[in-house]
Parts: C-alpha cells; structure tokens; sequence
C-alpha cells in the first residue's frame, strides 16, 4: 500500500517561506529602480548559493533571457530565479536540481507566457547541459513567451 503523504514537504514549506520573505522585502524597497535593482543582486545572490551543475545552467538561462528579452525583470520567485512582464507577473523561471532533489534543473514557462499552440503546448524543460542549440531554442521560446 503506497504512504499516505498529508500536508506539504519540508521543500514545499521552504519554498513557501522563501516567497513570504521576497515579498516582505520587496515591500519595503523605495523607488522602482531601487527595486529593479535589488531584485537582480538577490537573484544572482540566489545563483551564486547554487551547486555548481546547477549554477552554471541558471547563470547561462539568465544571461539568455536577459538578451533575449531585456524588457523581462529579474528577480527571485520561491527562491529561484524568475522573469516578470511590465505588469510584475512571472513569465519564465529556472529551477533547480538540487533544491528539489530532482535529477534534473528545469526552466517553465507561466500561463502569463505567450506561448500556445494549438491545444497542448510543453511549458516545463528539463535541462541537463546548455549548449549553444539549447541556448537558441530557449531563446526563441523566450522570445515568443513576450511576442
């Protein structure tokens, strides 16, 4: 008989605190420069904890979203790295390996992500390796996530 599991993980938990501490403390940052700012130097905060498998994929997917589509604004969302539109709203993200116990890091796409097609569409990618092919396809998801 399977174990019944009733409530949330440790990770789960963690990662629920992490979110109520981001939004504490973007609440009290003054202007919205101030805010950019700070929001990108806790996310590569965040990278720089990372293992090293997983630092080097999350600091590659943020240097590729942030040329692919600079007008995305970085910050951390349940303590991984994200990227929210001009209305604050997440639309890409990196997760990683480690922090799940996953034997992969994954980047995902929200449903504010423009990207459908048709009537089923893949909005999570398990990444092992980012080499120069998958940094195009990421890219060009990237893009058309804010076409």
């Amino acid at each position: 008989m399977a174990e019944k599991h009733e409530g949330f993980t440790a990770d789960e938990r963690a990662a629920m605190k992490e979110r109520a501490k981001e939004l504490k403390t973007e609440s009290k940052r003054a202007s919205a420069a101030a805010k950019a700012a700070e929001a990108e130097k806790d996310l590569l905060e965040k990278i720089a904890e990372m293992p090293e498998a997983d630092r080097v994929l999350a600091q590659r997917f943020h240097e590729i979203v942030s040329e692919a589509a600079p007008q995305l604004a970085p910050k951390t969302w349940y303590g991984m790295p994200a990227y929210n539109n001009a209305d604050g709203k997440p639309v890409c993200f990196f997760q990683s390996a480690a922090k799940f116990k996953s034997r992969y890091a994954m980047i995902g796409f929200s449903d504010n992500a423009r990207l459908d097609d048709g009537a089923m569409w893949p909005t999570y990618f398990a990444i092992a390796d980012l080499g120069e092919a998958e940094a195009a396809r990421i890219a060009e998801l990237v893009k058309r996530a804010v076409s």
